[in-house]
């Protein structure tokens, strides 16, 4: 099958692009390089010694997507394409919904009008409401999201909901995952963000390679053991793989279908960095900072269904993240920028 991998360029994205070609399928990818770079398609290609048929066009633009579909016979389509820091979306909301909601309706225009029925959607355990009990399940409450890009994201899942019932035949996969980190094993690819790093972990590693001078940690006075938030970190290629094993599903169900790709187990931010420290050999100093507007104390999934339905769980351990992560870096000094 051919899959449409929107944002494709990009972290998860040309991580995901690896697994699909791995497992046989063609890829074709629309990315308009705003937070990632081509080097990253030209180094999947390296990975996977395949060809990626690559676009650099925005998502937005209707005119480039129908061109898209009309050249290829795509069979679905993985929407990765959006801004998704959310402490800057609290400083640029309108930027995040004008770019984030409206390529989900283009390109749900296009699929539409081009006959494409499958589309599993990147969304986010943002969508959870923060008055819910941990580890969070996909029946949980959803709404009441603390910051711009989690609305992005839930009002993204709604207007792929109601397509699903609108339109005859189609099946969509709505993947909320919790926090991404470590690189491919070959240190070829992984998280190369632009400027200043909104993440854990590409900010650990940043510090690691010499980039920055210390570690900020936002709160210490959280209800938590050690008082720093705690997440629940996924190997970035265990995610790739989810998402290769929704679309063997959505081919067999037509619909909507909600999954959580984690590892059910939260760390702390403390808790990330003495495990760096500890894989890698290397120090890395820290400072506490006032909170960042936002963020939850604790956020951390149930995969059951995940495993049950989908046949997935997630493979890598905490160490394995630690390594890749510091592989990548110490390879990439200045990310694809060399």
């Amino acid at each position: 099958m051919n899959v449409l991998v929107t944002g494709g360029a990009g972290y998860i994205g040309s991580h995901t692009c690896v697994e699909l070609l791995n497992k046989g399928h063609g890829v074709v990818v629309i990315d308009n390089l705003v937070n990632s770079s081509a080097k990253a398609i030209e180094r999947v290609e390296q990975i996977t010694g395949k060809h990626v048929d690559f676009y650099e066009n925005d998502v937005r633009d209707r005119a480039a997507l129908d061109r898209i579909f009309e050249k290829h016979d795509i069979g679905a389509a993985i929407h990765f394409a959006g801004l998704k820091a959310v402490g800057e979306s609290v400083q640029m909301p309108l930027e995040y919904y004008d770019n984030n909601l409206f390529s989900t309706v283009r390109l749900c225009e296009a699929m539409r009008d081009h006959g494409v029925k499958n589309i599993i959607f990147s969304s986010s355990a943002t969508v959870y409401s923060g008055t819910n009990q941990m580890p969070l399940r996909e029946t949980d409450v959803t709404g009441m999201c603390t910051n711009p890009y989690g609305w992005t994201k839930y009002m993204s899942e709604q207007i792929l909901r109601d397509s699903a019932k609108a339109i005859e035949d189609w099946s969509v996969v709505l993947l909320r995952y919790f926090n991404p980190i470590g690189a491919h094993s070959s240190g070829l690819i992984g998280e190369d963000p632009r400027g200043i790093p909104n993440n854990l972990m590409p900010f650990i590693s940043q510090v690691a390679i010499g980039r920055r001078d210390h570690l900020n940690i936002f709160g210490n006075d959280y209800d938590t053991p050690d008082g720093t938030c705690i997440r629940d970190y996924i190997h970035v290629t265990d995610l790739a793989r989810g998402h290769v094993a929704a679309i063997d599903y959505m081919v067999e169900h037509r619909g909507e279908s909600v999954f959580n790709l984690g590892t059910g187990i939260g760390y702390s931010v403390l808790d990330m960095v003495k495990a760096f420290e500890r894989v890698n050999g290397i120090k890395i100093p820290y400072e506490f900072a006032p909170r960042r507007a936002g963020d939850l104390p604790k956020l951390y999934s149930n995969p059951d269904k995940s495993a049950e339905l989908l046949g997935w769980k997630a493979e890598y351990d905490l160490d394995d993240m630690c390594r890749d992560t510091w592989a990548w870096q110490s390879k990439n000094p200045m990310g694809y920028g060399e």
